[in-house]
């Protein structure tokens, strides 16, 4: 039996490509908004970490050892960003 295209079921279909389509936009939205605030706040941690080095030779491996800290909290700001775009994508 040949099922008849309805207008109803139409309109589903549009409203269920319409929200995959939504829900892709927000993925990108959520990586590429949450990316941005970590990437400058490396390149922000990373300069001014350089400049004290520059002032301050002695103290390189204290210096280093708070960068590195610091860009570690600063890269999980992205990976909730990820996690956050994956939840958008798979459970909503």
């Amino acid at each position: 039996m040949l099922m008849r295209a309805t207008p109803m079921r139409m309109e589903r279909r549009i409203n269920s490509i319409l929200m995959e389509e939504l829900k892709l936009i927000a993925m990108a939205a959520a990586v590429g908004i949450g990316a941005i605030g970590p990437g400058i706040g490396m390149g922000i941690l990373v300069g001014k970490a350089l400049e004290a080095i520059g002032r301050n030779p002695e103290a390189t491996p204290k210096i280093q050892t708070n960068m590195m800290l610091g860009i570690a909290f600063t890269e999980a700001l992205m990976i909730f960003a990820l996690v956050v775009a994956l939840i958008i994508g798979f459970v909503l």
